[in-house]
């Protein structure tokens, strides 16, 4: 099956074309004849899976076959909105990409940066906005953006976008939506909550799956080295300088853990950046840019803040902290794999970790092989004990715990990373 045989246009096949791309993946073959068709649509799949394609591909061709008002101030027509400033450019980029030769008009707006450039590319009219829930409500209630003509709308990652609390903006934004339109709804799970939301905003929707052991691990090489917590680091050292990989892409928990590790590789002289939810957004692009061109060998990331990137050829994904949600395992090493590739994942186990472990393996239906053969084994004893430790020796001494006014507060133990259940937004 190629694109062509789906019914793609000339003029977007000759932008794929120059991309590379001829054979759709599984996604994209079952959702654009469904698109094309102006269905709606519900689609269960990760990042990694060709999903970006596959809905921006039927919209740009709906769009260029329409095309007729070109003036200055023709109403925006479709809007994607997705959780995070990264994946809202690469979605961004990839409109350009396949839409090149069709002389549509795109632009991304997402917060955290002066709304200037932003509100300016608006003012010059655009076919296509692709969005973050912040920084769109933000300019519509400026007047800039009026959602009045919008006939395609997309709510990408929406797993993520509750996981986030967006949940209230994005019903803001669905009561100002115009209610004949073609509605396509993407999620990596599809828990009770996600849905609902799609109950929502669907009407009698085609359903496309793409399931996650179908989608990455049957492809991605894994491994799991069981390793106390202290020498985690150690080993990420031991492995970069083994492999020689190129571009090596690691997993940390909390953004204050990601700092940790690239301070610790830079004291082994490995050039690594952190991208995660407190950096600037100048900061996170640059840091972004210089991995994908190779000036940074590594790249230490949190898991929001890895849900854009999209980069070609990624030899090597090192789960530092093992999720515990294990759909997120799904999620990180289906960053190596992608498409028709083939890639290497490798994941840190310390005894804390061996539940979270056994979840994994039960979502992907297989055994993660454990590597054995390394200078820092762990067999999880010393932690367990560890463990027990603390409670029994805690108030040792003759002191009485002190009772002062320094009283630690609930605030104090919620997430170092902001991933509380409560609202924690990137844009």
């Amino acid at each position: 099956m190629t694109f062509k045989e789906l019914g793609v246009i000339e003029p977007i096949l000759k932008a794929l074309d120059a991309e590379g791309y001829t054979h759709p993946t599984p996604i994209q073959e079952q959702s654009i004849p469904k698109l094309l068709q102006k269905r709606d649509l519900l689609g269960c799949a990760q990042t990694g899976t060709g999903k970006t394609a596959a809905f921006t591909i039927p919209i740009l061709q709906h769009l260029y076959q329409a095309k007729g008002n070109t003036n200055r101030t023709r109403p925006i027509k479709a809007l994607i909105i997705t959780p995070t400033r990264e994946l809202a450019l690469q979605i961004g980029e990839s409109i350009e990409s396949y839409g090149k030769h069709t002389g549509l008009k795109s632009t991304v707006i997402f917060g955290g940066v002066k709304q200037g450039k932003q509100t300016a590319a608006l003012s010059q009219g655009i076919d296509i906005l692709v969005a973050t829930p912040g920084r769109l409500l933000d300019l519509m209630n400026q007047g800039f953006i009026s959602l009045n003509g919008i006939e395609y709308f997309v709510l990408d990652e929406a797993d993520q976008m509750l996981d986030m609390g967006f949940i209230h903006d994005i019903k803001k934004i669905l009561a100002k939506l115009p209610s004949k339109r073609q509605s396509l709804f993407f999620s990596a799970t599809m828990a009770p909550a996600i849905v609902e939301l799609s109950n929502k905003i669907l009407g009698n929707p085609e359903k496309v799956t793409v399931k996650p052991e179908q989608a990455t691990a049957e492809k991605v090489e894994q491994g799991v080295y069981f390793v106390s917590k202290g020498n985690k680091v150690k080993l990420l050292v031991h492995l970069i300088n083994q492999k020689a990989a190129k571009s090596v892409l690691v997993f940390s928990r909390t953004k204050h853990g990601a700092n940790k590790i690239v301070k610790l590789l830079a004291a082994d002289d490995i050039t690594a950046e952190a991208i995660h939810g407190n950096k600037s957004q100048t900061a996170r692009v640059k840091a972004l840019t210089n991995f994908k061109e190779g000036t940074t060998k590594v790249l230490v990331a949190t898991d929001i803040a890895a849900r854009g990137i999209d980069i070609d050829e990624l030899e090597l994904v090192v789960n530092y902290d093992l999720p515990n949600v294990p759909e997120t395992y799904v999620h990180r090493i289906g960053r190596t794999g992608r498409a028709k590739a083939s890639g290497v994942a490798i994941s840190f186990c310390d005894g804390e970790e061996r539940a979270y472990l056994r979840d994994i393996q039960k979502l992907i239906k297989q055994t993660v092989p454990v590597v054995a053969d390394h200078p820092y084994p762990d067999d999880g004893k010393v932690i367990e004990k560890e463990e027990k430790r603390p409670p029994q020796n805690r108030n040792r001494g003759p002191k009485k715990p002190f009772r002062g006014g320094n009283k630690p507060s609930k605030q104090h133990s919620s997430n170092r990373d902001g991933n509380q259940p409560r609202r924690r937004r990137e844009d």
